[in-house]
């Protein structure tokens, strides 16, 4: 007989009860049954809990998608929004980053052209010094007695010219004396780009064109320095030069003509020029009045005849004759000195006689216009010729005794206007004058 039509069959606890089947027995304790009248089902434990959690979990799963579907279109909306926002975030932020690195590229441009602007004026600055330099080395050294060429500036930026060499204005002794150090030749200046390599930062850039800087400052400083004590030291010389003009009696307007020179006549804007270029103007004109007081001076016998220390045995004035012994006016003064030694120019001038004369024996007389004129007597020998141009200290004859002479001397006269003077007056200009000649 099989399974299904035992009456008392059972399946996994349960029986089902049909026709013919046993009469129901008592639940024991445990079991649980289902059914409608007569028909029931019995479960045991684990098949009430196996059937009641499945129960809750397709309940707890049609409640979430009731849920999901019933609130899915809110949730999207705020997944969409919520994702919205991130990417607005993400753009403002890199928005924000890009105008950052715009900025500090701005500013690095920006810091580039400054230091490309300060380094132009740093190096066109250099260059207006350097060529004040130039022109500070080419002015003629006022303190130096030889002559007027500006001295050669070396390699080294240092001074190497020749030591003047010229006759003293009163002794004609030669006088070695070496030009003045004047500083007019820029210091070496360090390279901005050697201080501040490829990875220097902006700080050591600053710091090495402030250097630069300050170097340009004191060399501008240097060359004001030197351009003041040169228009300083013209307006000395000139100063000295016009007393003693004003002693002599000697108009300084009454200058000889200058050089050749001409052109159009352009004024200077001064209103527009530099504080340099002002200093350098008022230097040129404190030098131009300096040469223009030489060259009057020149003219002016205020050197003296003969080389070296001079004896003079006779003065100018009323003096014993000495031939006759009797009161006598000497229009000159006297120098004793060796036969044959030489006589020199004191000024420079034109010849205007060279021959023998009388009493003064072979004498040379020169002209040195503004009515000044010296005599040069009892020479034994003479070394120009009338209508000769010659220069102050160029021997114009040999010291004799020739003439109204007792022995070997020089007769020496300065006359103004053809009236005898003492020459002393013009000896003690010169010694004033010094080496300012």
């Amino acid at each position: 007989m099989s399974r299904s039509s035992d009456p008392h069959y059972r399946h996994h606890g349960v029986y089902v009860r049909g026709e013919g089947a046993p009469p129901a027995r008592r639940m024991t304790s445990g079991e649980y049954s289902f059914g409608r009248g007569a028909r029931q089902i019995r479960f045991g434990p684990v098949a009430f809990w196996s059937i009641a959690g499945a129960l809750v979990i397709m309940a707890t799963w049609s409640l979430m998608s009731a849920t999901y579907f019933a609130f899915r279109d809110d949730v999207l909306a705020r997944l969409i929004a919520r994702q919205a926002h991130m990417q607005y975030a993400y753009e403002d932020r890199i928005a924000d980053l890009r105008t950052q690195v715009d900025r500090l590229a701005s500013r690095q441009l920006l810091d580039q052209e400054q230091f490309e602007q300060k380094l132009d004026g740093l190096m066109r600055r250099q260059s207006v010094l350097e060529s004040r330099a130039a022109v500070l080395s080419a002015l003629p050294d006022p303190t130096a007695t030889g002559s007027t060429k500006p001295p050669r500036v070396g390699n080294a930026g240092e001074r190497t010219s020749a030591v003047p060499v010229r006759p003293a204005p009163i002794n004609d002794t030669v006088i070695l004396v070496p030009p003045a150090e004047r500083e007019a030749q820029l210091e070496s200046l360090p390279q901005p780009f050697a201080a501040a390599g490829a990875g220097s930062k902006a700080k050591g850039i600053e710091a090495a064109l402030a250097r630069l800087e300050i170097s340009l400052n004191r060399v501008e400083a240097r060359q004001s320095a030197t351009l003041t004590g040169l228009e300083e030291s013209y307006d000395s010389k000139a100063r000295r030069m016009r007393n003693v003009l004003a002693d002599l009696g000697i108009d300084a307007g009454g200058a000889p003509k200058t050089q050749a020179a001409g052109g159009p006549f352009v004024p200077a804007k001064l209103s527009q020029a530099s504080a340099f270029e002002r200093q350098l103007y008022r230097a040129q004109l404190a030098r131009s009045q300096v040469d223009t007081l030489t060259r009057t001076l020149t003219s002016v016998p205020v050197r003296k005849p003969m080389p070296g220390e001079i004896d003079m045995t006779s003065g100018f004035g009323v003096r014993l004759d000495p031939f006759v012994h009797a009161a006598a006016m000497h229009t000159g003064i006297d120098f004793r000195g060796e036969e044959g030694e030489p006589i020199r120019a004191t000024a420079t001038g034109t010849v205007t006689h060279a021959s023998w004369n009388g009493g003064y024996g072979r004498m040379v007389e020169v002209d040195h216009g503004n009515g000044l004129a010296t005599r040069y007597a009892h020479l034994s020998a003479i070394d120009v010729k009338v209508g000769e141009k010659i220069r102050a200290g160029q021997v114009v004859g040999r010291l004799g005794s020739t003439g109204r002479s007792t022995g070997p001397h020089l007769h020496y006269e300065t006359r103004v206007d053809g009236e005898a003077v003492d020459p002393q007056k013009f000896l003690r200009a010169g010694l004033r004058l010094g080496n300012a000649l």
